[in-house]
């Protein structure tokens, strides 16, 4: 005899399954963009980003996997993050009010210093980059490539530039990826 299939009528499915659902959701996401991240041999931030050059399909089959798994109403960790990439390839804008909650409920879920400087980058956008900063400087994850980043570019919103150009140059000095160093050789500039 098989066993119904997790979200079968009557069936409430495990959170491990959500997560693989949501896991799955992410990968989708995230290949979506894949032809708009890379333009020649550098790496193109998302606000930078051609969303025509996004695959559709994939996004439709992603946001499908997000919707189920969120409807069970037990959030893990990759279903979260593959909400905040379906609220990015959401329409022509992204809704970082929503992204920034999404956040929040990660932050419950996982309370790590990485989630919490991806939520000072999305708090950026809705309140401010001073107040992200501070929260960003006070995590002082400075070893960590993303923290340099992100440092630079909440600097560069405050008019900071010399601070901005030398976090860049942190930043730099921190990844091997040659694309990420060619878009980041353009802002240490």
């Amino acid at each position: 005899m098989k066993a119904p299939e997790p979200g079968a009528q009557g069936v409430m499915p495990s959170r491990m399954w959500l997560e693989v659902r949501g896991l799955l959701a992410l990968m989708l996401l995230t290949q979506a963009r894949r032809a708009a991240r890379f333009d020649g041999e550098r790496f193109v931030p998302l606000a930078e980003q051609d969303r025509g050059r996004w695959n559709r399909e994939l996004i439709a089959e992603g946001h499908a996997l997000v919707r189920t798994c969120l409807a069970a109403g037990q959030p893990g960790p990759f279903q979260i993050q593959a909400a905040i990439n379906a609220v990015h390839t959401d329409g022509e804008a992204t809704d970082w009010r929503m992204v920034l909650d999404l956040y929040d409920l990660w932050l419950r879920v996982a309370p790590t210093p990485v989630v919490r400087l991806n939520r000072a980058v999305a708090l950026a956008e809705v309140a401010g980059p001073e107040v992200a900063l501070g929260i960003v400087e006070e995590l002082g994850l400075v070893d960590y490539q993303p923290w340099q980043v992100a440092r630079g570019h909440l600097l560069r919103e405050l008019g900071r530039v010399e601070e901005s150009r030398a976090a860049y140059r942190l930043a730099l000095d921190l990844t091997d990826s040659s694309a990420e160093r060619a878009h980041l050789a353009g802002l240490a500039e």
